[in-house]
């Protein structure tokens, strides 16, 4: 049977639906076009996976404290606010289905937007004296950073290795992950090994969570994105490297000229996805991302068990098997 977020929330249930209210609170000003614009932002969240991910840690740690909500609030106010720097960079017009803030307040307002909340997170923090938190959370944000641009740079070039693949994943999506289980366990005010670990457990979490999304590429389920939409962005993801690397020089040289001269050819990308099927580049990337699973989930039975426990379990189940 399919796992469902709602069931994996159960043993934090209560502390989800009282996070929602206070990170609304948490999102509230005085300047009524602001006040507009975050309620839409409210209205319009997803799974909400990262405040999860924080309670279910601390839970599996400790006790959740008003902490962990502090420190779920930071994650979610200096998230969002780079989702709406990022729409604003990629000149995006929808966000999980709905009309991104810039296509419907233009640019400059957006980046305020992103600003405002940035601000709101790091606030949240020092007013709380909360800094062990904000300093795990602002890591990551530069980690997110310094991975986009990694990744842009080596597209020009489409000369990105498996290594540099995995660095740049753990970057942009792992060090997000890593920060919501560490700060998790250090709201509980757990030592530093612990946190450290539920951090290493976190981005296992985020390398395997990120393959997938990048095996979605080559599939055929309606998950929001369109198919094939990473080629077309000259995205070298781990099916692709993979494939490149057991192909002739020939091949190797067809493909990428495809990839810089006719991505938006939608005959061409589909002869792409069908060389990283031939050459098992499928196969590969998905053995990787189950040795991440079976890594994070042997890390995670170093805690004793619990219901919270069994839940980040199922979670990380979820990250692997999800369907968009």
């Amino acid at each position: 049977m399919a796992l469902k977020i709602k069931d994996i929330q159960s043993p934090v249930a209560n502390e989800m639906a009282e996070f929602e209210v206070k990170f609304r609170q948490s999102m509230k000003s005085n300047v009524m076009l602001l006040d507009k614009i975050m309620a839409y932002i409210v209205k319009r969240k997803g799974k909400q996976m990262r405040p999860l991910f924080v309670f279910l840690s601390a839970a599996t740690t400790g006790q959740v404290s008003e902490a962990s909500y502090r420190g779920a609030s930071l994650i979610e106010l200096l998230h969002t606010a780079t989702l709406v720097h990022d729409d604003v960079v990629d000149d995006s017009t929808y966000r999980r289905g709905f009309f991104s803030v810039n296509a419907l307040w233009k640019n400059k307002i957006a980046v305020l937007v992103g600003d405002f909340l940035l601000s709101r997170g790091m606030l949240l923090s020092i007013e709380n004296e909360d800094f062990d938190l904000l300093k795990l959370v602002s890591v990551a944000i530069r980690e997110m950073s310094e991975g986009e641009l990694l990744q842009m740079e080596k597209a020009k070039k489409l000369d990105i290795t498996e290594e540099v693949y995995y660095e740049v994943i753990r970057q942009k999506t792992a060090s997000l992950i890593k920060a919501c289980c560490a700060v998790g366990a250090a709201s509980t005010g757990a030592d530093p090994v612990t946190v450290q670990t539920m951090g290493e457990f976190g981005e296992k979490v985020g390398m395997a969570f990120q393959i997938k999304d990048d095996l979605f590429d080559y599939g055929t389920q309606e998950i929001g994105k369109p198919l094939g939409i990473d080629i077309r962005e000259k995205k070298m993801t781990l099916p692709l490297i993979h494939a490149l690397n057991q192909a002739t020089s020939s091949e190797k040289n067809s493909i990428k000229r495809i990839i810089k001269r006719h991505s938006e050819n939608t005959k061409k990308v589909n002869e792409v996805i069908d060389f990283v099927k031939e050459k098992q580049g499928l196969a590969y990337a998905t053995d990787v991302m189950n040795t991440y699973h079976s890594d994070a989930i042997q890390m995670l039975k170093t805690f004793p068990d619990s219901p919270a426990r069994q839940s980040l379990e199922q979670l990380v189940q979820f990250t692997i098997e999800r369907s968009k």
